[in-house]
């Protein structure tokens, strides 16, 4: 049995996400043995910004009241900042962290935790850019390859991935914290 049996991880990303900060997560919860779900604000597909086309399987508007044994929330500028203003998007982060389950952001993908106002007393990495929105949401910020505090997983860059991608899958293992 896989670490993940029985696990059903969504992805929540837009257009303009970073190709391999969804790709390659994704494809490390799979062959751990999750079911994946990739959620966007919209049906049919999202595009990376090196071109990588991925398949929605629901838009984040039907999804707000499922339930997710984890998130994962790519980075990609764009991405992150088109993410965060889909209320429904948000609204899934928001009910996900409330209820200690994990979740996983690299890059620019913590953006989204300032807007649904799950950051404070937290600890976490990203892009260096994000460090000071992070910080204002009331988050602690640290400059690591990868930090988990009680569920919450974050990276900083692609070069982060191998780190990111085994502490996401121990962490979806363990559940809710």
């Amino acid at each position: 049995m896989a670490e993940l049996d029985n696990k059903t991880i969504a992805i929540i990303a837009t257009d303009g996400f970073e190709d391999s900060e969804l790709t390659s997560p994704l494809e490390a919860v799979k062959n751990a043995g999750a079911t994946v779900r990739v959620l966007a604000p919209k049906a049919g597909t999202i595009t990376g910004k090196n071109g990588t086309e991925i398949s929605v399987d629901a838009a984040t508007a039907d999804s707000t009241g499922e339930s997710f044994d984890g998130i994962i929330l790519p980075g990609g500028t764009d991405n992150a900042d088109l993410i965060r203003l889909d209320k429904a998007a948000v609204e899934i982060v928001r009910n996900h962290m409330s209820k200690d389950l994990p979740l996983g952001a690299i890059c620019h993908g913590a953006w989204i935790l300032a807007d649904a106002e799950a950051l404070k007393g937290r600890a976490l990495t990203s892009f260096p850019s994000l460090q000071t929105d992070l910080r204002n949401a009331g988050a602690t910020w640290v400059d690591e390859e990868v930090h988990c505090d009680q569920g919450l997983v974050s990276s900083r860059t692609p070069d982060d991935l191998p780190a990111f991608n085994a502490k996401l899958v121990e962490e979806f293992a363990e559940g809710q914290h």
